[in-house]
């Protein structure tokens, strides 16, 4: 007996598999691919559904989206069943244990679902000769500090438990690749932000302290430097390394320049017409921050002609709108990251 009904295949659309698609990253790709008219989409994630306010693909009344409540650490085997009955052409794996501050408190989680879980997964996806692209969202952070506008090719030199594991699932990918030539493309991008993000990250949760008159805590006084990018960019870049990406090759997303933590608060603040000054604390810097993110891009540019399109201040003022129009949803949400094995 199936596992489920399979999706009928409509003429001329691919299928695609988002392992992640609750997440931030996952569901803006499922959202562009569903507003592309181009693909059937299958997401896969370990929670349920979020509402609107965290998926923007729920505003798409596409017909062409299913979505199936898996968990890769623990139903790995009803995942393999699900993925041998749809056959899709492609697989984008958003999931993973992604916060760094968190993972010094249980960095064996986050090896289990970046490393041993993702191991399991290349393990059973590398027999699947239906499968064209297996694309993996990897991390800069795999660098350690990224100054001076690092390439593809710069050594692994991960600071946290976060990139340590990340690494780790990042270089057993690569033996699939050498043995077996498991058709991966791997994607390391920068700071995302956007609507509909995660309320505890930099960005949203400015924007929500600053209406709700609280204190904004600015590790080490905002001076690490990140390379801010808008969502919707990046998944713009995701859907031209998954149709034309080399297999077996990394590819880099990010803006031309970085910036300060402090200056991209400070920009909010003034979008929202808060005094600077009254919106911040300055605290400890957390454990292990990498002083900055400036990785070269030019690769996915020249290959892919891609480029962002959306600047730091346009994309500040998608995200305020984004909260003034949910915002009483937002309040009753926890504003602080909430761990899961």
């Amino acid at each position: 007996m199936s596992l489920i009904k399979p999706l009928q295949v409509l003429s001329d659309m691919k299928k695609v598999l988002i392992i992640g698609s609750n997440s931030f990253s996952g569901s803006d790709f499922v959202d562009l691919l569903l507003q592309t008219g181009k693909y059937q989409v299958i997401g896969v994630s370990r929670s349920a559904e979020k509402s609107a306010l965290f998926l923007p693909y729920k505003n798409n009344r596409s017909g062409s989206f299913h979505f199936y409540q898996i968990d890769l650490n623990r139903d790995l085997e009803r995942l393999d069943a699900l993925i041998d009955q749809e056959r899709p052409e492609y697989i984008v794996n958003f999931a993973a244990q992604s916060e760094v501050a968190p993972s010094w408190k249980y960095p064996h989680h986050w090896f289990q679902t970046n490393a041993v879980s993702l191991t399991a997964l290349a393990n059973i996806l590398k027999d699947k000769k239906f499968l064209k692209r297996y694309v993996h969202i990897s991390s800069p952070e795999v660098y350690g500090s990224c100054q001076g506008f690092i390439t593809e090719e710069a050594p692994l030199n991960p600071s946290t438990p976060y990139a340590a594991s990340k690494a780790a699932g990042d270089l057993s990918l690569f033996t699939f690749v050498k043995n077996f030539g498991f058709p991966l493309v791997m994607i390391r991008a920068t700071n995302v932000y956007g609507p509909h993000q995660q309320l505890f990250k930099i960005i949203p949760r400015s924007i929500i302290y600053m209406k709700q008159r609280k204190k904004i805590p600015l590790h080490g006084g905002g001076r690490a430097v990140k390379s801010y990018i808008h969502i919707r960019d990046i998944s713009r870049g995701e859907l031209c390394a998954m149709e034309e990406g080399r297999p077996g090759e990394i590819y880099h997303f990010s803006p031309d320049k970085g910036v300060s933590v402090r200056e991209v608060v400070s920009a909010i603040a003034e979008r929202v017409s808060i005094p600077w000054e009254s919106a911040i604390e300055i605290v400890e810097e957390r454990l292990g921050q990498d002083h900055a993110y400036t990785i070269d891009s030019s690769k996915a540019r020249r290959e892919f002609n891609w480029a962002p399109q959306i600047e730091l201040g346009e994309g500040i003022a998608q995200t305020v709108n984004w909260v003034e129009r949910y915002f009483a949803e937002i309040e009753q949400q926890p504003l602080d990251y909430v761990h899961k094995e």
